[in-house]
C-alpha cells in the first residue's frame, strides 16, 4: 500500500509542460503511473519524444510514455510553434531519448488503468488539448465514475483568449473534446488563464530554481526564460505565465489556489468564439456547477513549491 496520489499526466510538451512534468516526477507525494502524449503545442511525433526526453532529464526512464491522438476529434490540428519553437521545447538542449515509447495507445492505457485500479484512486492531469481524455470517455463511458478527479489547464473568462480573442489554446485546439470531458460527470478542477496569468516568472523566482544544485533546476529555469522572451515580445512586459505547472501544484498544495464552483460550457459553433469557455460566474443559467474554477494563486508559494519538487531530481 502507498499513500501517494496516483496520477496520469496527459500532455503536449511544450516548455511549461516540461516544468510541470519535472515537478510531478520530483514530488514524493505523487505516483506517476504513466504519461500520455497528445498533439497540441506541436505534432504528436514531437510531443511523445519530448515527454521521453523530460523523463530522462528527471532520471525516471521507467515511467511509461504512451502516444495518443495525432489530431483533434473533428477539426484540423492547430499548433503553437510561434510560442514553443519548432521542437516544442526550443531554448534547452535536447537529445534523442533512449527510453522506449510504449506500444499501447494512450487511450487504451487510460481506460485499462482506470478499470484495473480501485474506484476513485486515479487522478487525470490534463496539460494540453483534451482529445485523449475525450476518446477514453467515449470508448469506455464506465470509467467516468472511477476517476478521482480531473485537474486540467485550460479555459479563460476574465483574461480573454490567448489564441483567439475569445479562446484559450488548449480548449480551442479541440473544443469538442473539451465538451465531452466537461459533461462526463467526474469532479473537475480547472486552471484557466485567469489564474495562470497570476503565476508569472520573475528574476527572483527563476533565481530560486537556478540556485538548486542540480541539472533539473537549471533546465526549468531555461525553459521559463525562453517563455519570457515570447511574452516580452507579445505583451511588452517581464514575466511569463507558467500555465501547466499549476495543475501539479494544486495536487500538492491546493490551499495555494482559490476559486468557485461554477458551470462551464464550451462554444462549439461561434464564428468568433469557437472554443471559448462560457463561465456561469453568477449562476444565471440554472445549469448545475460542473467545475471548480480557480482564479487566485499565491504566486510566491507556487514557485517555492516548484523549487522544492525540482530539488528532488538529478
Amino acid at each position: 500500500m502507498t499513500d501517494k496520489r496516483a496520477i496520469i499526466i496527459d500532455t503536449d510538451p511544450g516548455q511549461d509542460d516540461a516544468v510541470a512534468i519535472l515537478a510531478a516526477l520530483g514530488a514524493p507525494e505523487l505516483d506517476v503511473l504513466g504519461i500520455t502524449a497528445v498533439a497540441g503545442n506541436v505534432p504528436l511525433a514531437l510531443t511523445q519524444r519530448n515527454a521521453r526526453i523530460i523523463c530522462e532529464w528527471a532520471g525516471r526512464p521507467e515511467v511509461p510514455v504512451f502516444a495518443g491522438a495525432a489530431s483533434p476529434l473533428l477539426r484540423p490540428l492547430v499548433t503553437a510553434e510561434h510560442v514553443h519553437g519548432k521542437t516544442g521545447m526550443d531554448g534547452v538542449p535536447l537529445h534523442e531519448p533512449t527510453m522506449p515509447l510504449q506500444p499501447q495507445h494512450a487511450v487504451d492505457f487510460i481506460v485499462h488503468t482506470l478499470r484495473s485500479r480501485p474506484v476513485g484512486s486515479v487522478t487525470l492531469c490534463a496539460l494540453g488539448p483534451l482529445t485523449n481524455l475525450a476518446l477514453a470517455l467515449r470508448l469506455a463511458p464506465d470509467i467516468a465514475p472511477r476517476i478521482k478527479e480531473i485537474v486540467l489547464m485550460g479555459g479563460s473568462y476574465f483574461e480573454g483568449g490567448n489564441i483567439t480573442p475569445a479562446a484559450e489554446f488548449n480548449i480551442y485546439v479541440d473544443p469538442h473534446a473539451a465538451d465531452v470531458v466537461l459533461r462526463c460527470g467526474a469532479p473537475i478542477v480547472m486552471m484557466p488563464l485567469d489564474v495562470t496569468h497570476k503565476a508569472r516568472t520573475s528574476a527572483e523566482r527563476i533565481g530560486w530554481l537556478r540556485a538548486l544544485p542540480n541539472r533539473a533546476g537549471n533546465l526549468a529555469a531555461d525553459t521559463m526564460t525562453t517563455l519570457e522572451r515570447y511574452d516580452v515580445q507579445r505583451y511588452g512586459e517581464f514575466g511569463a505565465p507558467l500555465h501547466d505547472p499549476t495543475v501539479i501544484a494544486y495536487l500538492l498544495q491546493p490551499a495555494l489556489f482559490s476559486g468557485r464552483q461554477v458551470n462551464v460550457a464550451v462554444e462549439l459553433a461561434g464564428e468568433l468564439t469557437l472554443g471559448a469557455t462560457v463561465i456561469d460566474w453568477w449562476g444565471v443559467s440554472g445549469r448545475a456547477a460542473n467545475v471548480h474554477y480557480m482564479t487566485e494563486v499565491d504566486a510566491d508559494g507556487f514557485f517555492r513549491l516548484l523549487a522544492n519538487c525540482l530539488a528532488q531530481l538529478p
